[in-house]
């Protein structure tokens, strides 16, 4: 989608579809008081900025609705322009009927995420920032409300602004001695620009490191439930749910595809999935499922291994969870012993298996506070909080990436003593995919690629 500055008034409904109590109409332009008022019973043109006025909204002498115009003078507009947003009643007759009136006034129909865009293109936010307003529309816990409200108030536009206005001042000491070639003369310290470098690659590591947590927070936190069958896998998701979402039986194979469901849990959604029982079979379906199973465990940011206590040896156990590893590809595995209610009399489970192993009884609810506690500590909390810098955007991340590994270029071409031409142009890579976060460096593709994932009204 590509989005032009043509300085047209546009508009568009920015509540939900649908019938409600209330929807709001937003105008935004050089002319959307004017138009506003030609279709009003009040004044608009003499309203000051933030001030609310009651009145009828007409066309061609009828009344559509009583609304309440809510006035915003530019640049002190969510748009940076001059903005009406008109509450009306939620009907959608008159909802349509207000858009109608306006489009036929001279407004053009917004289009997605073109409000957000001129708010970016005023300078009203950063790139960062636009796609945070579509992350907190979008979030569906507290966890990834708290990231995207942080993102949004400027916290990780700060952190690159600084860390690429470092780079900028040595980058132009360079570039000031190119200017200087014939002379051979060192504007740039290279022993502070190395210092430097490194300094901003420990943040930039710390950055990309934190994705898979922020990712995790933002897009819920994707668990696995594997084990054998019979291994209580489909009563533990019924637990964690607590409603009878996967069909429970004594005979082995019930689950032949994979089952998933969501809760939230202290602000954290985790996506629970239960798959089929792990083993070989000869039944073509239930392989299906076995293979689904398998691609669960290698796409799953933890891994709950499920085991029956009285069936599963301690060097059993120690295998399976070591193949788990390797094919979960760096996943959280947690070992859960199941069915410790109906061990023999005096029979501790925690003496057999890892001291890491935790026990429940998926049928009874026993234990199940402990492996809460084991999810949330998987996604470390400890990193999102109300002033955490945490990466939750792909786009974010390949750019910190690349910025990083640019920078490994400038490290290494300080050891083998490069010349200040070729440590220019590694550190106007370094530059480039920093821009490229907070909308510095920016082309309509990518413009057009972000702002046409919004939806309209925003």
């Amino acid at each position: 989608m590509q989005f032009s500055n043509d300085n047209a008034t546009i508009c568009a409904l920015s509540t939900p579809p649908g019938v409600g109590a209330i929807g709001v109409i937003r105008v935004s332009g050089p002319e959307a008081i004017g138009l506003c008022d030609q279709l009003f019973s009040g004044k608009l043109s003499e309203a000051k900025g933030y001030t609310v006025k009651y009145g009828r909204f007409e066309r061609n002498g009828h009344t559509i609705d009583d609304v309440l115009m809510t006035v915003f003078r530019a640049p002190r507009s969510f748009t940076g322009e001059d903005v009406v947003e008109i509450a009306c009643h939620g009907s959608s007759y008159i909802r349509q009927a207000i858009v109608e009136s306006l489009i036929g006034a001279g407004c053009r129909m917004a289009r997605q995420g073109e409000f957000t865009f001129r708010a970016f293109m005023n300078g009203k936010m950063d790139l960062s920032q636009a796609e945070a307003v579509a992350d907190l529309i979008a979030a569906e816990s507290e966890g990834a409300h708290r990231l995207a409200m942080h993102q949004m108030r400027g916290g990780f536009s700060k952190e690159i602004g600084a860390l690429r206005q470092q780079l900028i001042d040595f980058a132009s000491l360079i570039e000031l001695e190119l200017d200087f070639a014939e002379e051979d003369v060192e504007f740039a310290d290279r022993s502070k620009l190395d210092h430097l470098v490194h300094e901003i690659n420990r943040a930039l590591t710390r950055l990309i490191d934190s994705f898979k947590t922020g990712n995790a927070v933002k897009n819920g936190v994707p668990v696995a439930i594997v084990g054998k069958p019979n291994a209580g896998k489909s009563t533990l998701l019924n637990a964690l749910l607590n409603e009878e979402r996967a069909i429970v039986s004594d005979i082995p194979g019930t689950t032949r595809d994979t089952v998933e469901d969501s809760v939230i849990v202290e602000g954290i959604r985790f996506r629970f999935i239960d798959t089929a029982g792990l083993r070989e079979t000869e039944d073509a379906i239930e392989k299906i499922g076995v293979e689904r199973s398998r691609a669960a465990i290698r796409q799953s940011a933890v891994l709950i291994y499920l085991f029956d206590v009285n069936e599963t040896a301690a060097e059993e156990l120690a295998s399976i969870l070591e193949a788990l590893h390797q094919e979960s590809e760096g996943a959280t595995v947690i070992a859960i012993g199941n069915k410790v209610d109906l061990a023999a009399a005096g029979d501790h489970p925690s003496e057999k298996y890892p001291k890491e192993t935790l026990f429940i009884s998926a049928k009874g609810r026993l234990g199940l506070e402990r492996l809460i506690e084991a999810l949330l500590g998987a996604v470390e909390l400890g990193k999102v909080d109300a002033n955490s810098t945490v990466v939750t955007n792909l786009r974010h991340f390949e750019a910190l990436t690349k910025a990083h590994a640019s920078l490994m270029e400038v490290k290494n071409g300080l050891l083998s003593g490069i010349t200040g031409d070729f440590l220019a142009i590694d550190l106007r890579r370094a530059l480039h995919h920093l821009g490229e976060i907070t909308g510095e460096i920016s082309s309509d593709d990518l413009l057009g690629n972000i702002f046409g994932k919004f939806c309209i009204g925003k």
